[in-house]
C-alpha cells in the first residue's frame, strides 16, 4: 500500500480503535446499546447505498436480504445447533446468493429499471416473508434465540455483539470507500447517471451491477445475523418490515448517496435524534422531526449533508472562451487506406418499422466519411447499431476484420470504437474531468484511475476545456458540452470515432471551431464518421460521402460528385444542389 493510501485509512482505523475501547470505560449499558444501533444502521444504510446510491438502482426490498441473514442465523443456531459465530458467514452468503440469483435474471431485462426495479425488490420482501411464515423457518410464533450461546470474545455477550457490529460497520464503510475511489466505483456512478452511455463507453454494466448487488446483500445478511442475536427473538413482521428498508433509505439520502461516508453520517444523525427523542411526550415528535429534517435536506441539499459540504468546498470553475486552435496536438502518420469498418446488408427494425433495410458500406482507415440523408433515413440508427447500443437484426458488421454484430457494446468500445451523441449525454454527477477519465479507464487502453485522470486533462486541453475540468456538465454551455462529449470519445484512444450531428445548435463561429477540431482529430490518426445535415460542413470536411434514404445506401463517393447525383437531389438535397 502506498504512503498516501496508508495515510488516508488512518482516520478510519483510529475511529475503529476508539470505539472498540468504549466498553472498557465502564459506561452505563445505554451507551453501548446506542452505539450498537449506530453500527447496525451504518452497516445497513451503507450496504443499501452500494447498489442503490452508487448505481442508482433504487431498492425498497433491502429488508428481504437482511431478513435472509436473520433467519439463516436463527435457523442454524436453534434447529441445527450450529455455533453462533459460524452462522454469520452463512447468513451473509445466503443473502448474497439470493440477491445474485435475482439480479442475474433482472439485470438481463433492459426495461427493469427505476420504479419497476424498486417494486420488484419490494415484491421479493413479501415473497420471502410469506415463505418464512408458512414453513418451519418461522411457522408463525417466531424464533427464540435466548438459549443460544454467545461467545465472550470481548467480555460479556452484549460486548461481543457490540464489537461484531463495529467490525461489520467498519468493513462496510471501508468497502464503500474503496469502491468510491476505484474504477468499479466510477463505473457504478456512470451507470447511475446514464447506463446506456456507460455501456457504450466500455463499462461492463451487467457485471458491475451484479457484483454490487451481491456485496450489498452480503453485508445486509451479515448484520442481520448479528442482529438476530441482539434482539434474541425474531418474527416475520419485525424482520421483513418495509419500514426497516425505508429507514435505511432515509439515512443514506440524508447523509448523501454519492459520498462513501454519507450513509454513515445519516445513520448517526437519525439514530441520535431517535434516541434523544425517545421517552415521554417527545417520542411523538420523533418521526415528525426526522421527516422535517429530511424534507429540508432534499430541498436545500439534494446531495445530502455530505454532498452539500463537498459541493461548497469545490472551487468555482473558470470559464474562459474556448480556443481550440491554441492547443497543439502531435500529428501521427495516417495509416494506409485499408478498410477499418465494413457493414454488409445490415438490417434493423423497430416494431415493424424498417430503420435499416440492408445497409452496405465501408469506412477506410484515416478518412473522414460523411454520412448524410433526410430525417428518418437511418443515420443515427446505423451509428447505434455499429456502436452496440442496438443489436442488428441481420447482416455483418466488421471492425478491423472482426465481426461485432453480436458483440456487447462495452466490448466494442475496447476494440477501438467510440461515439458522440446529437444531444450531449454527459454524466451529470461527474465533473468534466471525471467524464473524460471514465472513457480512458474503460476504453481500448483501460488505464487505471490516476493515469486516466492525467490523460483526461490532456484531452480537455485538446478540446479547449482544460479550465473547465472541475465543472459539472450542467454548468457548461452547449458548445462546451459538445466538446466534452468529443473529449470523452477521444479519451478511449479509438481507431474509429462516430460523430452524430456534432455541429447541430452551434453558431457559425462555433461551427468553425468544431470543424477545425475534427480535422485535427483525423490528423492524429483517428478515422472519423460524422452524421451531419449542414452541407457546407460536409463539402468542406468529408473525404467521401455516403447517402442514406429509407434505410438504404442510395449514393456514395466524393462530396462534389454525390451532391450532383439526381437521386440524392430528389431524395434529400432539392433543386438548390441540382
Amino acid at each position: 500500500m502506498s504512503a498516501s493510501r496508508l495515510r488516508s485509512v488512518v482516520p478510519l482505523v483510529a475511529v475503529g480503535v476508539a470505539f472498540a475501547l468504549v466498553p472498557a470505560l465502564g459506561l452505563p449499558a445505554f451507551y453501548e446499546t446506542f452505539l450498537y444501533l449506530v453500527f447496525f444502521w451504518v452497516s445497513l444504510a451503507t450496504s443499501w447505498n452500494i447498489l442503490s446510491g452508487y448505481a442508482g438502482y433504487f431498492s425498497f426490498g433491502h429488508a428481504a436480504f437482511f431478513g435472509a441473514g436473520v433467519y439463516t442465523t436463527a435457523t442454524l443456531a436453534t434447529a441445527l445447533d450450529v455455533p453462533f459465530l459460524w452462522t454469520l458467514p452463512a447468513a451473509g452468503l445466503v443473502a448474497a446468493l439470493l440477491g445474485t440469483a435475482i439480479a442475474a435474471v433482472v439485470f438481463r431485462v433492459r426495461g427493469v429499471r427505476g420504479e419497476l426495479f424498486g417494486l420488484l425488490t419490494l415484491a421479493v420482501t413479501f415473497v420471502l416473508s410469506t415463505i418464512a411464515l408458512n414453513t418451519r423457518i418461522d411457522g408463525g410464533p417466531g424464533v427464540f434465540l435466548a438459549a443460544v450461546a454467545i461467545p465472550k470474545l470481548f467480555g460479556a455477550p452484549a460486548t461481543t455483539l457490540y464489537h461484531l457490529a463495529l467490525v461489520v460497520a467498519l468493513l462496510s464503510a471501508a468497502g464503500a470507500r474503496a469502491i468510491f475511489r476505484s474504477r468499479w466505483g466510477m463505473g457504478l456512478f456512470a451507470i447511475r447517471d446514464d447506463e446506456d452511455v456507460a455501456e457504450v463507453l466500455g463499462v461492463p454494466t451487467y457485471r458491475y451491477k451484479l457484483v454490487a448487488f451481491a456485496l450489498s446483500c452480503f453485508i445486509a445478511g451479515l448484520i442481520g445475523g448479528i442482529h438476530a442475536m441482539f434482539v434474541s427473538y425474531v418474527t416475520v413482521a419485525e424482520t421483513f418490515s418495509v419500514g426497516l428498508a425505508v429507514d435505511a433509505i432515509m439515512m443514506a439520502a440524508l447523509g448523501g448517496t454519492r459520498i462513501w461516508y454519507g450513509p454513515a453520517l445519516g445513520a448517526l444523525i437519525v439514530t441520535s435524534l431517535t434516541q434523544s427523542l425517545t421517552g415521554g411526550h417527545r417520542a411523538i415528535l420523533n418521526r415528525a422531526l426526522i421527516g422535517a429534517i429530511l424534507i429540508a435536506v432534499i430541498v436545500f441539499l439534494p446531495d445530502g449533508v455530505a454532498g452539500g459540504v463537498r459541493r461548497r468546498r469545490r472551487p468555482a470553475p473558470l470559464a474562459p472562451p474556448i480556443a481550440v486552435a491554441a492547443v497543439e496536438a502531435t500529428p501521427r502518420a495516417r495509416p494506409a487506406e485499408a478498410t477499418l469498418l465494413a457493414c454488409a446488408d445490415v438490417h434493423k427494425a423497430f416494431r415493424g418499422l424498417q430503420a435499416l433495410a440492408g445497409v452496405t458500406l465501408e469506412v477506410r482507415a484515416g478518412e473522414i466519411l460523411g454520412l448524410i440523408g433526410p430525417n428518418g433515413s437511418g443515420k443515427s440508427t446505423l451509428i447505434n447499431v455499429v456502436s452496440g447500443y442496438y443489436q442488428a437484426d441481420g447482416g455483418r458488421i466488421a471492425l478491423g476484420g472482426r465481426d461485432i454484430a453480436r458483440v456487447a457494446a462495452h466490448r466494442i468500445a475496447r476494440l477501438g470504437l467510440s461515439r458522440t451523441y446529437q444531444i450531449p449525454r454527459s454524466f451529470g454527477g461527474l465533473t468534466a474531468l471525471d467524464n473524460v477519465a471514465l472513457a480512458a479507464m474503460f476504453g481500448g487502453a483501460s488505464h487505471q484511475r490516476e493515469p486516466a485522470r492525467h490523460l483526461a486533462r490532456s484531452w480537455l486541453a485538446f478540446t479547449g476545456l482544460e479550465a473547465r475540468a472541475d465543472a459539472l456538465p450542467d454548468e457548461l454551455n452547449l458548445l462546451e458540452r459538445k466538446f466534452l462529449d468529443l473529449a470523452r470519445a477521444l479519451a478511449s484512444e479509438p481507431r474509429l470515432v462516430l460523430l452524430d450531428e456534432v455541429l447541430s445548435g452551434l453558431t457559425p463561429a462555433q461551427m468553425t471551431d468544431a470543424l477545425r477540431l475534427v480535422r485535427r482529430i483525423r490528423d492524429r490518426g483517428t478515422t472519423v464518421v460524422f452524421v451531419e445535415h449542414i452541407m457546407r460542413a460536409v463539402l468542406d470536411l468529408a473525404d467521401r460521402v455516403v447517402v442514406l434514404s429509407y434505410g438504404q445506401v442510395i449514393a456514395e463517393g466524393l462530396p462534389q460528385q454525390v451532391v450532383r447525383d439526381p437521386e440524392v437531389v430528389r431524395a434529400y438535397l432539392g433543386k438548390a444542389y441540382a
